[in-house]
């Protein structure tokens, strides 16, 4: 089985959700070390999103 890409967006999607609620925890409870995890799991999210994209780009350029 090949790998399409899913996989990575799903995880990049999660991470970035994950990381939009530390940041926004962060926020509101005033805890630096949470906004910048928050921040962290964010960009974390981005470059699987892009693996994903670039999977699912070159798995559709072979044929």
């Amino acid at each position: 089985m090949s790998d399409n890409g899913f996989k990575d967006k799903a995880k990049g999607v999660g991470n970035k959700i994950k990381g939009e609620a530390k940041d926004q925890w962060g926020s509101a409870t005033n805890d630096s070390n949470k906004k910048a995890d928050g921040k962290l799991d964010k960009v974390k999210g981005e470059v699987q999103d892009s693996v994903g994209d670039t999977k699912n780009k070159d798995k559709n350029n072979k044929y």
